[in-house]
């Protein structure tokens, strides 16, 4: 379902584990700064990027699917035309609640193979800015 209100968004919020796919080494990119903010919050982020060993000090899983821990939430830094094969790895694992793409990140399709499959859908949204704004 596609989430439209305040009261989804705080709802959404309450998932204290995120799997960040395309979670970045780098600080000053949002995929590095969103992230370090949410930890810094009390969310338990698993990094999810190939590239790495570690990041935000934790071990970096290269893929969904290599995660081996329950993941209600994923969060997605990747560019636009990734989001298609991410949402499907998201679909299988079975666990997967939410799929949220960051700011400028939209797959109007992949949104809705999700959306049928019961997940709800944020895109396009910043999870700092939405935090910051409604559990601040």
């Amino acid at each position: 379902m596609p989430v439209e209100t305040d009261a989804a968004l705080r709802e959404i919020l309450g998932h204290k584990r995120v799997g960040v796919v395309g979670c970045s080494t780098t600080p000053g990119k949002a995929a590095h700064d969103v992230p370090a903010y949410l930890q810094r919050h009390g969310y338990e982020i698993v990094p999810i990027n190939p590239t790495a060993q570690e990041v935000l000090g934790r071990d970096a899983a290269d893929s969904l699917t290599a995660v081996d821990t329950e993941l209600p939430l994923v969060c997605i830094f990747r560019p636009s035309d990734e989001v298609a094969g991410i949402v499907d790895e998201a679909i299988d694992r079975g666990d997967v609640r939410v799929v949220w793409t960051q700011l400028g990140i939209r797959d109007p399709e992949a949104a809705k193979r999700a959306e049928d499959a019961g997940l709800s859908v944020v895109q396009d949204r910043c999870m700092k800015v939405e935090h910051g704004r409604l559990c601040g």
